[in-house]
């Protein structure tokens, strides 16, 4: 059995897959945040460019993906799928593992699949600048390398809590000739006040949010880039998900675990729906699991109802899983898991019964990754050890049983500028976090009500 299943270069995708036609549920409508009505294409027109808004409320099963964008995807498309052979003989049993792994892609993570055509898609609409936030910096870092592609500004305001603990985001996105600030900053209306009223803040992803929507909506000449949450940005994920379905093919195997870690559910979704798509055809039947920290469990804790995606309340209403979108989450190290929210398409197939969701604790995960590293030789970002660690944990359940089991997970992205976190966890810095109940009940009641 081969260690690395390569797909040849003409078998990169030339569409991607928009979930939506095939749910059993559609989706909810988005709602205005002011008076709770369901919101047309023309009110996203001050954020986005006219081809990403009508990707965002696509019904069509299969959206062709520009030539332009496809050649940009052959400097790391497509990615490898591993079979993990150190893993399983670490772990013992009968298990097989595979990874896909996006940490070939010039900045290092899965963010360019979406970053690359959204700069394109601004670029044709004659758009020079763009917002936007990033919490670990990876969405970051992918949108000022793919902005530079097209002779775009980027303007990235980034949490602040991972702004100080990973100074090397700071220096690769000025790299690509991006421009960078903590968040909460003194660039915004917004982002002055919550300084004003806690200078020691260490932000969120929902605060970075309102202040690049801010700079956005008071600027005629900008407009706002999301790196996770919204259905386009799930979509030009798919990528990862109809590639590793090739792969598994080329090796005769069918997954009976396909695992992803979730934030916003970016990298999750884009592993997962193309199989979620076999799965309700009947073709398959693995079980789906997300996995988010301990510390911002939306899926395993927050609540299915309709809420702001930014703090400030500024972006319109969408009904997700949510701790509430005055949630600051504890500054964990796997930054880009710290929302308040999920993907709305997340928590939709959550509440369908088409996906399991369970939360770890930083430590089991950085131990995991660790034991990773070790047999595979690849240092994974906080993120994706989250991945690592619930795959690890399900075969070991595989060994316990005797079962053979392949389980499939989403690498979504190497550790090599997160190292300061792997040292506090070998330092024995590292200290679990259960986020308390009454904190998550004190944000719950600042979400609006929706009547109906």
């Amino acid at each position: 059995m081969p260690t690395k299943i390569i797909l040849p270069e003409s078998e990169l995708p030339t569409h991607w897959y928009n979930i939506i036609p095939d749910l059993p549920t559609p989706p909810s409508p988005v709602l205005h945040p002011a008076t709770h009505e369901p919101v047309g294409p023309g009110d996203f027109a001050p954020l986005f460019p006219m081809d990403l808004i009508l990707q965002e409320v696509s019904t069509e099963r299969f959206v062709e993906i520009p030539e332009e964008v496809r050649e940009v995807y052959r400097q790391w498309r497509p990615s490898p799928l591993y079979r993990a052979h150190g893993l399983e003989k670490l772990i013992g049993g009968p298990a097989r593992i595979y990874y896909k792994y996006e940490g070939v892609s010039p900045v290092g993570s899965h963010k360019p699949n979406t970053a690359v055509p959204q700069a394109y898609y601004n670029a044709k609409a004659g758009v020079k600048k763009i917002a936007t936030e990033t919490g670990a910096g990876q969405w970051g870092s992918a949108l000022a390398y793919a902005c530079s592609l097209y002779d775009i500004e980027c303007e990235v305001y980034q949490v602040r809590a991972s702004y100080d603990t990973k100074p090397y985001r700071k220096a690769m996105i000025e790299a690509y000739g991006g421009t960078i600030y903590p968040s909460p900053s003194n660039n915004t209306e917004y982002g002055r006040r919550l300084l004003q009223e806690d200078p020691d803040t260490p932000g969120s992803l929902g605060i970075a949010i309102s202040e690049a929507v801010e700079v956005a909506a008071t600027n005629e000449d900008v407009k706002y880039s999301l790196g996770s949450v919204l259905n386009h940005v799930l979509m030009h994920q798919t990528v990862i998900g109809e590639e590793a379905l090739k792969q598994l093919a080329m090796v005769d195997e069918t997954p009976d675990f396909v695992i992803g870690c979730s934030g916003g559910g970016s990298n999750f979704a884009g592993l997962a729906f193309p199989f979620l798509r076999e799965k309700m055809a009947g073709n398959i039947n693995p079980v789906v699991r997300a996995v988010e920290p301990a510390a911002a469990p939306s899926l395993t804790r927050g609540t299915y109802t309709y809420d702001h995606g930014d703090t400030a309340g500024m972006i319109p209403l969408v009904k997700m899983h949510t701790l509430g979108h005055q949630f600051v989450p504890d500054p964990i190290h796997a930054g880009g898991l710290r929302y308040h929210g999920m993907s709305p398409l997340v928590s939709l197939i959550k509440e369908e019964g088409l996906i399991e969701a369970v939360a770890l604790q930083q430590t089991e995960t950085f131990s995991k990754a660790v034991q990773f590293a070790k047999v595979e030789g690849i240092i994974p970002g906080p993120e994706p050890s989250h991945a690592i660690a619930e795959a690890m944990n399900e075969a070991e359940r595989a060994k316990e049983s005797g079962e053979e089991k392949v389980i499939l997970f989403n690498l979504c992205g190497h550790g090599h500028l997160d190292m300061a976190a792997y040292q506090s966890y070998f330092d024995g810095e590292l200290v679990d976090y259960e986020y308390p109940q009454d904190r998550i009940d004190d944000a719950m009641s600042k979400v609006p009500v929706v009547a109906g």
